[in-house]
């Protein structure tokens, strides 16, 4: 007879039929993986356990920050104006404690030869640098919001952007890594990039260089690889990529990291849905790159590109 849908398994069940148990060699697979892991195939940081970053302490972080960035639209609903700065205080004072605490945790995977005491001091440095940077963040944040708003006719409010629109939230998660990691915090701030790619399905590297006025439109399938650097007022569309088109390696073959690679998108650009930008070329202040224009090379001030156009030399 077979069981219905509410009868449970129990360990008289298991008792009663030892026959049928499986037998899955529990022992030898623990003995082969702890060899596995600690010699033949230890990618262990420096070889020793450490707690890495919480990602749900990192969400909760994020959370508390842009709550004390905008605390109309991401704090409590029952705040009116003589709270918010007693609000935001004990935000950012949750917040920036456990955000110290991330990046004592990060550090050590991105700074190997440091020790315990100096990741304590560098996340308390780093922690205190990027508090002071917060009013700055959200004066450009602003600039974003009213960008999304002048340049998308759908757009009712900053509300709306702030709330609803998901380039909204992957460039608030995006200032607030890139800020962490010109700090520092750069594994930290990797994360911070993956949750927003998790949330959005817009992919920005911490490292790149954003200017101010940036508007993703729809956003779903954005790229912008870490060296890229975008000037002031662009704006892009889905599924657009700002990549690398080529990875040069050394005398051993390894790639070598930390070069110029991804385009230059000069102020006053707007690149259409699809399009593709590989490598580091310039993109003039004032163009515009149509829909699924695939390029490779730079394109002088106030070109118009098309797919036609984009194999050639022809600038429309």
């Amino acid at each position: 007879m077979g069981y219905s849908s509410e009868h449970h398994i129990t360990a008289s069940d298991l008792d009663s039929s030892d026959a049928a148990l499986p037998h899955w060699n529990v022992d030898g697979v623990i003995s082969a993986l702890r060899v596995s892991r600690d010699v033949t195939h230890n990618i262990r940081h420096l070889r020793w356990t450490q707690p890495p970053p919480s990602r749900e302490a990192i969400v909760a972080t994020l959370s508390g920050l842009a709550s004390a960035l905008f605390p109309s639209h991401y704090g409590r609903p029952d705040l009116v104006s003589g709270m918010i700065d007693e609000f935001v205080q004990s935000t950012l004072e949750t917040a920036l404690a456990a955000l110290s605490e991330q990046v004592r945790r990060s550090l050590p995977f991105s700074e190997p030869d440091d020790h315990g005491d100096d990741f304590h001091r560098r996340s308390l440095e780093i922690t205190r640098d990027f508090a002071d940077l917060l009013p700055e963040i959200r004066g450009v944040l602003v600039s974003d919001a009213r960008a999304a708003f002048d340049g998308d006719p759908a757009a009712t409010g900053l509300a709306e952007i702030l709330l609803v629109y998901p380039g909204m939230t992957a460039i608030i998660h995006y200032r607030l890594a890139n800020a962490l990691h010109e700090l520092g915090a750069r594994f930290l701030a990797r994360l911070i990039s993956d949750i927003a790619h998790s949330r959005t399905g817009i992919d920005i590297h911490p490292g790149a260089r954003i200017g101010g006025s940036f508007f993703i439109d729809h956003g779903t399938g954005v790229v912008i690889g870490e060296t890229a650097i975008v000037g002031e007022r662009v704006r892009l569309y889905q599924a657009v990529t700002l990549g690398a088109r080529s990875f040069p390696k050394d005398a051993n073959g390894a790639l070598i990291k930390a070069i110029p690679r991804h385009p230059i998108v000069e102020d006053d650009v707007v690149i259409y849905a699809g399009a593709t930008i590989l490598g580091r070329v310039t993109i003039g202040r004032g163009s515009t790159i149509g829909g699924n224009v695939w390029l490779t090379h730079g394109v002088p001030a106030g070109s118009h590109i098309t797919q036609a156009s984009s194999l050639g030399t022809t600038r429309l």
